[in-house]
C-alpha cells in the first residue's frame, strides 16, 4: 500500500480517538493544517503540520499516554514512520514540535499561559521548560522555525466547532512530498 494510502487509512482507523482535548486527533490535525495554510505556511510546513501528531494515532489508548502519567513520545515515533517517506522539511519539524512548546515556554512568559489542560498536563511529562542549554541546541537545528511554527498551529488547532477542509483535499500536497 502506497505511503500516503497508510497514512489516510490511520487517519480515518484511528482520527476518531481523543487525546486529551476537546477535539478528535482527525480533527485536530485537519485544523492546525488549516492555520498553517491560512497563515501563508510553506507547502511542506503544511504537510508537517498535518502529519505532526501521526504517533499519537499509534497509540492503542484512547485517553493518550499524558492521563496515564507517562509521555509516549509520539514525537519520536511520528518521525521514525514519517522519516522512511519524507524528507526532513517534513520530519524535523513534526519531530521537534514537543520541543517546541517547551522552547516557546522557556523563552516567552506570554506563552505557557495559553496553553490547554492537556498541553499543560503534558509539557511536565515532557520536561518542562527548555533550560538555557537547550534553547541553544534547539536553535541550532536549521529546522528549529518550522517547528516553532507547526507549534503555535497546533495550539489553534483545537475548537471544538470549527469546520475546515476534509483530510482528501491534502492528498495530492502529502503526495508530493513523498520521497520513495
Amino acid at each position: 500500500m502506497p505511503v500516503v494510502d497508510q497514512i489516510f487509512d490511520l487517519f480515518r482507523r484511528q482520527g476518531h480517538l481523543k487525546y486529551g482535548e476537546d477535539v478528535s486527533q482527525l480533527t485536530h490535525a485537519l485544523q492546525a493544517a488549516h492555520f498553517a495554510r491560512e497563515q501563508n505556511a510553506t507547502p511542506s510546513e503544511v504537510v508537517a503540520t498535518l502529519l505532526h501528531d501521526i504517533g499519537h494515532l499509534w497509540e492503542s489508548d484512547s485517553k493518550g499516554a499524558a492521563s496515564l502519567g507517562y509521555d509516549a513520545r509520539h514525537e519520536d515515533l511520528g518521525d521514525q514512520f514519517l522519516r522512511r517517506h519524507f524528507s526532513k522539511a517534513i520530519t524535523e519539524p513534526v519531530r521537534l514540535h514537543v520541543a517546541a512548546k517547551r522552547y516557546l515556554c522557556a523563552i516567552d512568559p506570554t506563552y505557557s499561559p495559553t496553553l490547554t489542560r492537556a498541553s499543560l498536563e503534558s509539557l511536565a511529562l515532557q520536561g518542562g521548560p527548555m533550560s538555557v542549554k537547550e534553547v541553544e541546541e534547539f536553535r541550532s537545528n536549521p529546522h528549529y522555525k518550522s517547528a516553532v511554527r507547526l507549534r503555535k498551529w497546533d495550539d489553534l488547532g483545537k475548537e471544538p466547532d470549527l469546520e475546515v477542509a476534509k483530510l482528501e483535499s491534502y492528498r495530492e500536497l502529502v503526495e508530493s512530498y513523498v520521497i520513495d
